[in-house]
């Protein structure tokens, strides 16, 4: 080989020589190569997923500026031409604060792709303006070193673009923390922890090594600083994956697949005979065929679970929509009951004083008439009331006035109640008491009342022959009232939807049309409330039926007086219903 002072310098071909037999040559490859493909790969895949993005545009530039800086500073160390060596080494520091600046842009604009204003990136660009203009003036590099095969730099220009890329590190330090601290949410707050994390390893290794080099003019520790944007990348494919960062849709499987061919793409670089060269490339071409379909089958699921979860997004919508619905339909049902009741109430008033007799003899005929008539707005009244109960349950707003009571006197009053009734129907109505008088229980007497009286009114009504018993008994540490009848029984299939509103059997409906299946419902909102439970129990149809309410003697959550209980029906209807 000739050699010249400019195009192949001997010690420029001795240097390299001895650096391919200490293994430096290798080194180089490896720390400049893989590096300088990973983060070309990784901006341009970003960028052209994403084209319009801010946050993609500005990881292009640093990827862009990253893989300048290496290609340049690996031709510094593997050519033998002095014109390439100092042109190569004129424009490390611009790319230097190249690589800063598109660092700052990126962490400025991520996650929320919002760009800075103009006059701040005047601000910021002003400073480069030196870097630039005297790059190829001897301000940059004084001569050339034969001997040493290197450039000449002028400490002047090279502390001053250390010392600008220095300040323009700390800048983004304190962008990453103000931002993690503005952060509205735990995810933005993770995304921008991982960013500030991936970039701050990666400058400060970059930085730090760069001015090892300079300051001890040993520039074998840049290799090693060139290790901090595989962290880089490290981080930044976390977010991909896991956050959906840069508005790009990564597998991890292909963040793998592409890792695993790049390390083994860089062999081929260390295979120094034919059988070397055959092996990486049919361990590229498995691992190719492998990846392809690993992440055909990674993507598959994906697209499965995105579809699922988009269900899933319509159903919570769609229930959130019912939710709404059926409280407009509690509301519009509070309303009308309240409009309904007052007109019922007067009707009621009206009747009693014609029967009674307040405005002069009535007729047998109008007699009759009135009675029904009675009969009827007592039905429509006990109607609105049950209306107005499911709708102050499902709101949480039913008013309980606690009392010391005596159930005993509860089941007399509603058997004289109804004896005149029993008797019209040729039924009998028997109330059974324990020997023992049971103790003073703190109950909401009207509504342990309503409760009762619901359950044997239908007793009655759905008994065509026999009658009903009323029976009043000591449970050990609650009290239990049966009201049992022989009626028209109870279907199995039937008995686990008693208790839900608006809902009958067809015998029931058969036998009396009117009602609309809300007692049941109210009485046992109004049982829960009290700490107690009941149920229905039925041998089947014709055999009759056992109505059971089983009351607490002491239940530590009731005070006496008037208090708001939140229905314990309501929320596990919510439930049923979500």
């Amino acid at each position: 080989m000739d050699y010249n002072l400019i195009s192949t310098l001997e010690t420029c071909a001795s240097y390299i020589q001895s650096g391919k037999e200490a293994g430096i040559i290798d080194l180089v490859l490896y720390s400049h190569i893989p590096t300088l493909i990973a983060a070309l790969l990784a901006g341009f895949y970003i960028f052209l997923k994403n084209p319009k993005s801010t946050a993609s545009q500005a990881l292009l530039m640093l990827s862009f500026s990253f893989s300048l800086w290496t290609f340049f500073d690996f031709l510094i160390w593997t050519s033998t031409d002095s014109r390439i060596i100092m042109s190569s080494w004129s424009v490390l520091g611009f790319l230097n604060t190249a690589i800063l600046l598109s660092a700052l842009y990126l962490v400025a604009v991520f996650p929320k792709n919002k760009d800075i204003p103009l006059k701040f990136k005047a601000l910021l660009l002003l400073p480069i303006v030196p870097i630039i203009a005297f790059a190829p003036t001897s301000l940059n590099l004084i001569g050339f070193d034969v001997m040493n095969c290197e450039a000449t730099e002028n400490s002047l220009y090279v502390n001053y673009y250390y010392l600008f890329s220095l300040v323009l590190f700390f800048i983004i330090l304190g962008i990453v923390i103000a931002k993690y601290k503005r952060a509205t949410n735990s995810s933005e707050k993770k995304q921008i922890t991982l960013l500030g994390i991936g970039v701050t390893l990666f400058l400060l290794s970059f930085l730090l090594s760069g001015f090892l080099s300079s300051y001890f003019d040993f520039y074998l520790f840049e290799f090693y600083g060139l290790f901090g944007m595989t962290a880089f990348l490290v981080f930044l494919g976390y977010l991909v994956v896991r956050f959906k960062a840069f508005e790009v849709k990564l597998l991890g499987a292909q963040a793998l697949v592409l890792a695993l061919l790049l390390l083994i793409g860089v062999q081929f670089f260390y295979a120094k005979t034919t059988t070397d060269f055959i092996l990486d490339a049919f361990t590229t071409l498995l691992v190719l065929v492998a990846g392809y379909f690993l992440i055909r089958s990674v993507a598959m699921e994906v697209k499965r679970k995105e579809e699922l979860q988009k269900l899933s997004d319509n159903l919570a919508h769609a229930n959130e929509r019912l939710k709404e619905l059926d409280t407009a339909k509690s509301e519009f049902i509070s309303i009308a009951s309240h409009q309904l009741r007052t007109p019922l109430t007067a009707i009621k008033g009206y009747l009693s004083l014609i029967l009674e007799g307040s405005y002069g003899p009535v007729t047998p005929a109008i007699q009759d008439v009135l009675d029904k008539l009675y009969i009827v707005n007592n039905r429509l009244t006990q109607l609105v009331e049950d209306l107005l109960n499911v709708s102050r349950i499902e709101a949480g707003r039913i008013q309980y006035n606690f009392q010391p009571t005596h159930l005993e006197a509860l089941a007399a009053e509603l058997t004289d109640m109804f004896a005149l009734n029993a008797k019209d129907k040729n039924l009998y109505l028997k109330m059974s008491l324990p020997k023992k008088t049971l103790p003073e229980m703190m109950v909401d007497p009207n509504k342990i009342k309503e409760v009762m009286q619901n359950i044997i009114d239908n007793a009655l009504k759905y008994t065509p022959e026999g009658g009903v018993d009323l029976i009043v008994e000591n449970g050990g540490d609650r009290a239990r009232i049966i009201i049992k009848d022989t009626g028209i029984g109870i279907k199995p299939e039937d008995k686990e939807h008693l208790f839900q509103k608006f809902l009958r059997s067809k015998e029931t409906t058969k036998m009396v049309v009117s009602g609309a299946g809300l007692g049941l419902y109210v009485g046992k909102s109004f049982v829960e409330a009290h700490g107690g439970k009941v149920w229905a129990e039925s041998e089947g149809p014709g055999k009759g039926s056992r109505f059971i309410i089983e009351l607490p003697f002491v239940n530590p959550k009731v005070k006496q007086g008037v208090s708001d209980q939140v229905s314990a029906l309501a929320p596990q209807e919510d439930k049923k219903n979500s």
